[in-house]
């Protein structure tokens, strides 16, 4: 069996909702990263690339339609280049570095790009049709997060809980005190400024051009975009 291993790693920074990144795409994000990720290996000839796999949940909007396929285009990667797109909700992209690695020790390919892409702000509003002609029963949801045109047996059956309810649920499943609560988060915290004033999140980062900024974006808050 053959291993798999890590060569390299990067990443956009990461916004806060309705945020800076707002005015860039999706598919811009990822194919951003791809390029970045290529500039930083000039000796990989792209060719050799076997698959481009990303998770991404939403698939909604600018992400639909194979998301991964489109960044790998967009980023100049070659047309013989494939992209695969995974979905395990808020586990895509782990999932996506998952395959990739069974993929090598299964001896399916040598050289993988894997990871995620997720832009909660230009989730788009979705509509579903009407069950009859000039129906009024049409239903619009929020794709930015959570359920949407839930089947009502999934529903009866298994809760629609959303990630926040579910935490809820876990505190009394569990009996998670506030106090341990606290003190995870600001563990949590310490280590991520210590990482960011270290510069070792530097390393990490591919600083995105905004539209109509006049600086590039280093680093951000880390909360959702």
């Amino acid at each position: 069996m053959n291993h798999a291993y890590i060569v390299d790693a990067i990443r956009t920074p990461i916004g806060s909702f309705t945020g800076s990144l707002a005015p860039v795409r999706a598919d811009d994000l990822a194919a951003h990263v791809i390029r970045a990720l290529m500039a930083r290996q000039p000796d990989l000839d792209p060719t050799a690339i076997d698959d481009v796999i990303l998770g991404c949940a939403n698939q909604a909007g600018e992400d639909n339609r194979n998301v991964a396929r489109m960044a790998g285009l967009l980023a100049g990667l070659p047309v013989s280049v494939p992209g695969e797109t995974v979905n395990r909700l808020c586990a895509s992209g782990m999932s996506a570095v998952i395959g990739a690695a069974r993929a090598i020790a299964a001896n399916n390919g040598e050289i993988f790009i894997a990871g995620g892409v997720e832009h909660m702000t230009r989730g788009p509003w979705v509509i579903s049709k009407t069950s009859t002609p000039y129906g009024r029963d049409a239903q619009m949801f929020d794709s930015s997060f959570g359920w949407r045109f839930v089947n009502p047996l999934m529903k009866e059956k298994f809760g629609t809980d959303a990630m926040g309810e579910t935490a809820e649920n876990l505190l009394d499943a569990s009996a998670i005190s506030r106090e341990d609560q606290d003190r995870f988060a600001l563990w949590s915290q310490q280590k991520a400024a210590a990482a960011q004033a270290s510069g070792r999140l530097a390393k990490e980062i591919a600083p995105v051009p905004i539209p109509n900024a006049r600086a590039t974006l280093s680093n951000l808050p880390k909360t959702n975009s």
